[in-house]
């Protein structure tokens, strides 16, 4: 290398694409927050990685994507060789680079991160599946022998897409069923736009099309499909059912008018912003849909400090609201959500009251929101996460004045009836069990069966839900090894 090379981290620092201006922001637009390196800005980032040798970057990524690697290529010029090198790793590369939390991840492992700011590694990997695809670059798939066999994918998120993706890859005929009227689950729904424009999810599902995988969406499995249909029609099933249970934390008050689970708020929204029909298909796992107020003008309290809890402020921002707070039990060190929105959020005006515990939500006479009692906290001993626990502090409850309280405290898988029926055991807290002795990794205790995603780990990050949608479809290509296909062919429903 030159030393122009070697030093470039020295003599170009580190930047993201611009971003949509604050007052834009605060007015309600959802475009995505940060734009798109051109070619020249995407080499010179790219030139700033050390290729250390040890690449820290790439053991922190779930999916061990190939880092230094593809940013050689992009300093080069080699932008079709570098797409084809971020898909060998990561089915999802394009919606990685977006939403997650690079900061914990890759980019905080950078050994530029401490002294002279990360390589902006979401950004460029943003930046090669973003332009190789609008080149036409799409997935060779030339090579490609078709196996015969038929696998029925439940669950069009990441982890589903994933299995399908790599299913796809290696010869086997992938069906994709979700009970939403789109692909891509929390992507779609969930993510805000801000966060994931909606059109990059249109624009993989078109290059997923063209691989050969199909579709059926609108579908649920257990109420519009029985399982044994998938059983009776595919060699093999995956389940990326994602984790959909509300995590309330029991606090009194949390029936009154004005309290809203974190989840159905966002997709609800998200319904909005994308011009889906706000009082149509119920969101998963709630037997209606949920009615959105109208936050113009109101105090909002988002009670949760992960990246949920962050979408749900940034979101309430662009809404209208008068006043954003965000709550958290621990320290700001302490919180699991993305540093990078957590500033982004802080940026937009959110207010945040940390080491507070919520204890109740205040009733305003009239059955719906006062506010919520909270409780001042101190920072005990690290729990079996190593965050250090929350302690409550006597005599430090307060009341903050909100309208409308928005639950963000996680969400949990649950083991469908129609699962249990098939003999599927789920182990703690709902998650569907997988592997052990005498099975694959990712094979449920039904043998045809597999799952992988949030239903298995319970929710977690886009990057883990597709790294284990990944390696899921390698153990169902080694359990159908040997086996005979089945015959019946399922009817597109």
């Amino acid at each position: 290398m030159s030393r122009k090379q070697v030093f470039q981290f020295r003599e170009a620092a580190r930047r993201m694409p611009a971003k949509v201006p604050l007052e834009a922001r605060t007015a309600g637009d959802w475009q995505e927050l940060y734009g798109r390196f051109g070619e020249a800005e995407a080499q010179q980032q790219a030139g700033r990685c050390l290729d250390c040798g040890n690449p820290y970057c790439e053991a922190r990524c779930p999916v061990h994507n190939y880092i230094p690697n593809w940013l050689q290529l992009v300093q080069e010029g080699r932008l079709e060789e570098a797409a084809a090198l971020c898909h060998e790793t990561n089915p999802l590369p394009e919606m990685c680079g977006r939403v997650c939390p690079q900061d914990r991840l890759c980019e905080g492992a950078c050994t530029l991160h401490e002294d002279f700011g990360a390589v902006t590694i979401g950004a460029v990997e943003k930046y090669i599946v973003d332009t190789a695809f609008a080149r036409g670059w799409r997935p060779d798939l030339s090579k490609v022998v078709p196996s015969g066999r038929r696998v029925a994918v439940v669950g069009a998120g990441p982890a589903g897409l994933a299995c399908a993706d790599r299913l796809a890859r290696a010869g086997v005929a992938a069906t994709v069923y979700d009970r939403y009227e789109q692909i891509g689950g929390l992507l779609q729904f969930g993510i805000p736009a801000f966060k994931l424009d909606k059109q990059v999810i249109a624009t993989r599902r078109a290059v997923l099309e063209g691989m050969g995988i199909a579709f059926r969406l609108g579908v649920e499995v257990g109420r519009d499909l029985p399982l044994q249909a998938l059983l009776d029609g595919y060699d093999a099933v995956f389940l990326g059912l994602g984790a959909y249970r509300y995590t309330d934390g029991g606090l009194p008050g949390q029936d009154l008018a004005g309290v809203l689970p974190a989840l159905p708020f966002l997709v609800q929204n998200g319904r909005i912003v994308t011009g889906a029909d706000p009082r149509g298909r119920p969101v998963a796992g709630w037997e209606t849909a949920v009615a959105l107020p109208d936050l113009r003008g109101r105090r909002v309290l988002v009670l949760g400090g992960g990246d949920t809890g962050m979408d749900c402020v940034r979101s309430a921002v662009r809404l209208g609201a008068a006043e954003v707070t965000c709550a958290y039990r621990r320290d700001e060190a302490n919180m699991p959500g993305s540093a990078r929105e957590v500033a982004n959020a802080r940026e937009e005006g959110v207010r945040f009251l940390f080491q507070r515990q919520p204890l109740a939500i205040v009733d305003d006479g009239t059955g719906a929101v006062a506010g919520v009692r909270l409780q001042q906290t101190r920072l005990g001993a690290p729990d079996a996460r190593g965050r250090r626990s929350a302690e409550p502090v006597p005599g430090s409850e307060e009341v903050v004045a909100a309208d409308v309280v928005i639950i963000a405290f996680g969400f949990a898988p649950t083991l469908p009836d129609w699962l249990a029926a098939a003999g599927v055991e789920a182990g703690p807290g709902g998650r569907l069990a997988v592997g052990g002795p005498g099975r694959l990794p990712y094979q449920t205790t039904h043998p045809r069966l597999f799952a992988g995603g949030d239903c298995v780990r319970g929710a977690d990050l886009v990057v883990t839900a597709v790294q284990e949608g990944r390696d899921a479809a390698a153990s169902i290509v080694r359990a159908l090894r040997g086996v005979r296909p089945v015959p019946a062919a399922l009817a597109p429903a």
